[in-house]
């Protein structure tokens, strides 16, 4: 009976396996990413000034322009694991967005999240940290109500400068409580780092703040004020995906029906096989071939260990890497 009993749950054991190995397949992945693209792609055109930055390594997958990456890890915003590494300081956007006056990070995360915690506490933290440093600086410089020619500000524009934490609402008040413990220390590292402060503050004219956008926030298009109309310099944070992985969609052009991946970006392993990481035309191209195949009904039997798609007989028709 024990060993029966045994090879049932093996047996329950294998079939889950399966069922998420199939619902994980390359066409389903990239099929995925191409409709968080979409999105992606209509909520850079609200803001065509300013640059898209993808945060590495899930949200590069998204897009085909983009300005810029950075590397913001969502474990240094995991609870009661916050962190602001000095040694990911990602100053590069800083200054990218002082010189353009705000950014759009893209980003992306798995079934039963709207944002990543990359998006929700590591960038925050870091524009706190950053707006703290750089109002030491000019507090240093400027403190004494005289005009300051590298900073082009004086002290009754120093007192407007935001220093604030601000956080989503989704994270409890005492967790904020908690990481508004660390940010006075965190600034400190930041200063000692010998991080160059003194050009932050001279190309960021405004403080940086986070603002958080999902495929479930509602814009008013007629309403979308201009970056520049803002007290402040925007981190536009876009999560990609949608939140809820029970999504099922179906082609059109046939009775083919495929299973969406919330986040597929961020578990390119699981799927990506030998694929080199992301040139967005290549998956697009990708796609294309696949509905073609899919409308025909000529399904492939084997995704070889070479990245290429083999069918009856073994011929190749498309190579992935």
């Amino acid at each position: 009976m024990a060993d029966e009993r045994d090879s049932q749950k093996l047996s329950f054991y294998r079939a889950c396996r399966s069922i998420k190995k199939s619902s994980n397949s390359l066409y389903n992945a990239l099929r995925s990413i191409y409709e968080d693209s979409v999105f992606v792609s209509e909520i850079a055109g609200i803001w065509p000034e300013l640059p898209l930055v993808a945060n590495l390594r899930c949200g590069f997958w998204y897009s085909s322009r983009f300005d810029s990456t950075c590397y913001f890890k969502s474990t240094d915003g995991h609870n009661n694991n916050w962190s602001f590494n000095t040694s990911r300081l990602n100053l590069h956007v800083a200054s990218l967005v002082g010189q353009r006056g705000g950014c759009i990070i893209v980003d992306s995360t798995r079934k039963g999240k709207r944002f990543p915690d990359s998006m929700s506490k590591t960038i925050p933290i870091w524009a706190c940290v950053l707006n703290r440093a750089i109002a030491n600086y000019r507090r240093r410089m400027g403190g004494d109500g005289q005009q300051d020619d590298r900073l082009g500000t004086n002290s009754l524009e120093m007192l407007d400068w935001d220093i604030s934490l601000h956080l989503p609402l989704w994270v409890s008040k005492t967790e904020a409580a908690s990481i508004e413990d660390r940010l006075e220390e965190w600034t400190k590292n930041l200063e000692a780092s010998g991080a160059d402060v003194a050009s932050l503050a001279s190309f960021l004219k405004k403080p940086l703040r986070p603002l958080w956008i999902s495929q479930r926030t509602v814009i008013w298009l007629n309403e979308v004020p201009d970056h520049d109309s803002w007290s402040f310099t925007p981190l536009i944070l876009v999560s990609a995906s949608h939140s809820d992985g029970n999504i099922q969609k179906r082609l059109t052009t046939s009775e083919f029906s495929w299973h969406y991946i919330p986040g597929a970006g961020d578990d390119e392993e699981s799927w990506a096989r030998d694929c080199p990481l992301p040139c967005f035309g290549r998956t697009l191209s990708i796609l294309y071939i696949w509905d073609l195949i899919c409308a025909t009904k000529e399904w492939p039997r084997l995704l070889s260990r070479t990245g290429s798609i083999a069918f009856g007989g073994g011929r190749r028709l498309l190579k992935l890497s």
